[in-house]
């Protein structure tokens, strides 16, 4: 198995993205999210906090949040505010933040590498988080949060980058935080083949 591999992955649509766009669950707390998704009913924050919809001082962690989850999922799935692409690609996606700009590469990750110690644990991981994720992924059938990876600079991957950004985005929004977010779909056969290659030649992430 290769080291990364593109995905086909579910984005929201151009005209609904800054409905769609929520930071991340673990930076509000529950009344905090709660207050941000009122009046949004597409806000990620149904999915990704989903107890903000049953009644006040419900357990974050019972099993009718997770069924929650899945509820607000399937509606935005239902509703087209989500749809998947057809075939696996790859992502480019940019936050802007201020004078700070980060831009990284979204790919589907081996596990067996991460077992193996090829790609690298970074940081402790507190077990009681790690089960409420598993559980919202068991619950959704999808992964709604990225686990971020660094690499060793790459000429190639940076030529790649560059071409792509100096393409036309799928989504280019401002979110409410005043965040920029921007996403390019990589899907030439050529460009998909690059990345692939390129980063399995790489000893570790």
């Amino acid at each position: 198995m290769t080291l990364i591999r593109p995905f086909a992955g579910l984005r929201p649509v151009a005209d609904k993205a800054a409905d769609v766009a929520a930071p991340p669950y673990d930076v509000l707390n529950t009344e905090e999210a709660r207050q941000r998704a009122r009046g949004k009913p597409w806000s990620f924050l149904h999915i990704s906090r989903p107890e903000i919809d049953l009644p006040v001082g419900t357990d974050p962690f019972a099993p009718e949040v997770y069924a929650q989850a899945k509820k607000s999922f399937d509606a935005m799935l239902q509703q087209g505010i989500l749809v998947q692409d057809p075939e696996a690609c790859y992502y480019l996606y940019r936050l802007i933040m201020g004078q700070h700009t980060q831009t990284g590469l979204v790919a589907a990750a081996s596990v067996p590498d991460y077992d193996s110690n090829r790609i690298r644990k970074h940081e402790f991981t507190r077990p009681d988080k790690e089960d409420d994720r598993v559980r919202q992924i068991d619950a959704l059938n999808a992964q709604t949060g990225p686990v971020f990876l660094t690499y060793k600079h790459h000429p190639d991957i940076d030529a790649l980058v560059d071409a792509v950004s100096n393409g036309e985005p799928v989504l280019d929004i401002t979110a409410e935080d005043g965040v920029r977010h921007t996403l390019w779909v990589v899907q030439d056969a050529t460009q998909i083949a690059t990345i692939t290659d390129t980063f399995d030649a790489m000893e570790c992430l």
